[in-house]
């Protein structure tokens, strides 16, 4: 019997969203017969863990939906495990860069990659915290009926599960790779308000996020579609297309990988930066492995935590370190993107050496450029005034330590790209024990 994960990780209180997604475990295996693994990786507070914990342990309805429920401690213990028995350089620094103190999205969904790989998962579903399900008809659509559909299969054989084919012929025999679609309702990040005061300021702030060198009308191109996702029409009826997926398509509460994907370069594992999970849906589509999309949006929504003042400047950072980023990640896409079918071996399996390779030239780029992010954003922010002013004071006395930062997190990402495979090889030995 095939046998996925399915995974939230999670660091608030979502015991509704737990529930759903036991909903979603029993859909797929009622109707795909699969063993699911509901994979809960919870950093919350002790209240809503406890919370989590009485959601998670009712009966799941079927022998083949089994639920792991792991807090930090147990997460931690499972990753001492696996990292000594890697023997891999710097085991302290690869701890921390799976399990670090600050929010980091990839590194929580690194950790889902190797326990799904410890508890024997072909497959990865990963869902939010702060998204729900469409309902049509008084029923949810659930994403998980398209990732079975076509996840793992060749592409020519995933075709008639699909509406529509746009895939090279040349690739007809790759593995369908990644399945995912997009969210509808507010934007996947919290700047609507920005838009509302400035849009012109909008757009400078946004633009930040491509090369520099881009032209201008590319540019509003990108500032117009960013975080927006599918838009807000409500789901009527399915649609799906095989072939290459737009990374610019999918949102990471709504996507699925084969093994092949995630047992061979992780994400990046930087703290405090929107949009570091992204990584492999550029991968992925640069390599010319096949994917679906299809258009079973999820639901985003905003939790209140982000409406305090302290839950304002913590985004407002995580938005900068994201555009400090993208000096980084645009000159790694350029170059995995003229790679394209070199990211893969002769087996059409993808290499993480080019990838960890392109990962450390790129830490030596100059920072002249992301220095110019910076001020773009300070003069922007104080035209802003009020709390945007405020945040530019913040961000004035942090400039320097950020760009540090920035550096460093794809120094580090080089790292645990190279330490993977032996991570992955012990995890898949080791198991987790059964709960």
């Amino acid at each position: 019997m095939q046998r996925i994960c399915l995974t939230l990780p999670t660091n608030r209180g979502c015991a509704a969203t737990i529930s759903s997604l036991r909903a979603e475990a029993q859909y797929a295996a009622e109707h795909f017969g699969v063993e699911v693994r509901l994979l809960i990786l919870d950093s919350s507070g002790e209240q809503d863990f406890a919370e989590h914990a009485k959601v998670a342990g009712e009966a799941t309805g079927t022998p083949q939906v089994i639920v792991h429920h792991l807090g930090e401690a147990e997460q931690r213990t499972l990753l001492r495990q696996f990292i000594s028995g890697a023997d891999v350089p710097k085991p302290d620094l690869l701890l921390d860069l799976m399990l670090p103190s600050g929010v980091s999205y990839g590194a929580c969904t690194n950790r889902a990659f190797l326990f799904a790989a410890a508890l024997g998962c072909e497959s990865l579903h990963r869902r939010d915290s702060d998204s729900t399900y469409q309902v049509l008809d008084g029923e949810p659509v659930f994403p998980v009926h398209h990732e079975l559909l076509s996840l793992g299969k060749r592409a020519i054989d995933a075709v008639d599960g699909v509406s529509e084919t746009r895939l090279d012929p040349a690739h007809a025999q790759r593995t369908v790779s990644l399945v995912g679609s997009s969210f509808v309702g507010e934007l996947s990040v919290d700047i609507s308000e920005i838009q509302r005061l400035d849009p012109a300021v909008y757009h400078d702030v946004v633009s930040l996020w491509a090369p520099r060198e881009w032209p201008d009308e590319a540019k509003r191109q990108l500032v117009a579609e960013a975080f927006t996702g599918a838009g807000t029409d409500p789901f009527t009826g399915d649609r799906s297309a095989v072939g290459p997926v737009d990374p610019m398509r999918v949102d990471m509460c709504n996507v699925s990988f084969h093994r092949e994907v995630y047992e061979r370069v992780p994400l990046p594992p930087a703290t405090d930066t929107i949009g570091s999970d992204y990584f492999l849906l550029h991968l992925v589509h640069d390599a010319g492995l096949p994917g679906v999309l299809h258009n079973r949006h999820i639901v985003n929504f905003y939790t209140g935590e982000r409406r305090t003042d302290a839950g304002f400047m913590a985004y407002q950072l995580r938005l900068v370190k994201f555009f400090l980023s993208m000096l980084y990640f645009n000159s790694v896409y350029g170059r995995m993107a003229a790679a394209g079918g070199a990211l893969l071996d002769d087996r059409l399996r993808l290499r993480a050496d080019p990838v960890a390779a392109f990962v450390r030239d790129s830490s030596w780029l100059d920072r002249e450029e992301n220095e110019e992010r910076l001020r773009v954003i300070d003069r922007s922010y104080r035209k802003l005034g009020g709390r945007y002013a405020e945040f530019a004071d913040v961000l004035a006395a942090r400039g320097d330590r950020l760009l540090n930062e920035a550096q460093r997190d794809m120094e580090d990402f080089a790292l645990l790209i190279e330490a993977w495979e032996p991570l992955m090889r012990v995890s898949r030995e080791a198991g987790i024990h059964e709960h």
